[in-house]
């Protein structure tokens, strides 16, 4: 039941992403914004909600009983998605889950984003996946999911670089 509720509230959370984003990006495009590699956007969208997905089947079928493992995954959960927040509240109106450039797009410059290059993947999205799969025990997810996850996230940060280094002389050396 437990588990159960976890899934339900991780689903909820990631969904709630999606809607602020959604937002973001509506007025991005209405304000002349481009998106930069649609094709791996959805890539890792369809990675994102595999994963997820995964941990809950495999959950359903190990059963785990809640344990130490569980409860350090729910902490490490908890500090992705405080991150998730934080990064969204950095960014602001340039925060969407697809790489959006806009016109008017400013670069932020917050000490976060100098102590870790991508904040949003290194600090949110890989502590909510494996913290996921760690509360629901799915090893296979996280042995088997994770790796296909990173391709996808190394594809968006390449096109995330590129599209930085065109807009912002310097960006590279940053």
């Amino acid at each position: 039941m437990l588990l159960a509720l976890f899934v339900a509230a991780a689903i909820v959370v990631r969904l709630g992403s999606v809607v602020v984003s959604r937002r973001h990006e509506a007025a991005l495009r209405a304000d002349g914004a481009r998106e930069v590699g649609a094709g791996v956007s959805r890539l890792m969208a369809a990675a994102h909600a595999a994963f997820m997905l995964a941990g809950a089947v495999e959950a359903s079928l190990v059963r785990p009983v809640a344990d130490w493992v569980s409860v350090a995954g729910l902490l490490l959960y908890l500090v992705g998605i405080a991150m998730l927040v934080v990064v969204v509240r950095l960014l602001g109106r340039f925060w969407t889950v697809k790489v959006m450039i806009a016109r008017d797009h400013a670069l932020v410059t917050h000490p976060l984003f100098r102590a870790v290059r991508h904040p949003n993947y290194f600090l949110n999205i890989l502590p909510e996946l494996v913290g996921y799969a760690l509360v629901l025990h799915a090893w296979w997810t996280l042995v088997v999911g994770l790796p296909l996850y990173l391709v996808a996230m190394v594809l968006r940060i390449r096109q995330e670089e590129a599209a930085m280094a065109e807009r912002f002389a310097g960006y590279a050396k940053a």
